[in-house]
């Protein structure tokens, strides 16, 4: 269980509660965005990449037939089963562990890059900083990466937000716009920005797999307790019911890639 002020008033939230959700409603990401990141020369064969925050594995079991050696780590237990369910079902030979990105969980100079996408702003960014770069080989480099959808201009994603506030009114995982990665302030005496992106997605659902991904949200199966939860679930289906079985939402993906200043 977690809880930080700076995250839905206070409110605590466990991501071990939703982790079914997540493994089976979450592995979201486009073709485009794995190639994005191949691209930009962060995932090149026989790295050695660290994935904070990794839930249940996406990013390494994406992009385990690209040659990249991935360890995943995450705060919750639970999530790191998940993943290391899915990782076997799937034939992959993937190391996970439970751990934050603040612990000093493997040797210094470990890894030729550090991931972390879709968790960066849960950090604490002095420690975390500190950590990373111990753990960074010299020259490594740290990319902070996340994809939201659009709101204002998606009317789908609009009408989830509003029932996920609903039932959760300091949640405050919502609202998002277009906007690069600002690399916190923390970071910027171990580290330099070398290179920030930003790319628009249309991300395919079915209303059974959006309706899940809002469920795997952390203002929705992370925080509401078991009654909440229920109503949500009837609700939220039945709203999506006026919209086509399957539709696409309008996503945007940011990166910002810092390269450790270590010789």
């Amino acid at each position: 269980m977690i809880t930080d002020e700076r995250f839905d008033g206070g409110r605590p939230f466990d991501w071990g509660k939703t982790s079914e959700d997540y493994a089976r409603y979450r592995d979201i990401y486009p073709p485009v965005f794995y190639e994005k990141l191949i691209s930009l020369g962060l995932l090149e064969l026989g790295t050695s990449v660290l994935d904070i925050g990794t839930g249940t594995g996406v990013l390494p079991r994406a992009l385990y037939g690209a040659g990249v050696h991935f360890t995943g780590t995450d705060l919750s237990a639970e999530q790191i089963a998940q993943a290391e369910r899915l990782a076997a079902d799937g034939g992959m030979s993937i190391d996970f562990k439970v751990g934050g990105a603040e612990d000093r969980l493997f040797p210094d100079n470990s890894f030729d890059a550090v991931t972390a996408c879709q968790c960066y702003w849960y950090f604490d960014h002095k420690k975390a900083a500190e950590s990373l770069y111990a753990q960074l080989k010299p020259q490594g480099r740290l990319a902070f990466i996340v994809m939201n959808w659009l709101p204002f201009e998606d009317e789908i994603a609009a009408a989830s937000e509003q029932m996920v506030l609903k039932y959760n009114p300091t949640w405050n995982g919502c609202g998002f716009t277009r906007a690069l990665i600002e690399a916190p302030q923390e970071y910027l005496s171990h580290f330099t920005v070398e290179r920030q992106e930003q790319l628009d997605l249309y991300v395919p659902f079915t209303r059974e797999s959006w309706h899940g991904r809002m469920k795997a949200c952390r203002g929705v199966g992370a925080s509401l307790d078991a009654q909440a939860l229920a109503r949500f679930d009837k609700e939220h289906y039945d709203m999506l019911k006026k919209y086509p079985d399957s539709f696409e939402i309008l996503h945007y993906a940011a990166i910002t890639i810092l390269r450790s200043n270590k010789e």
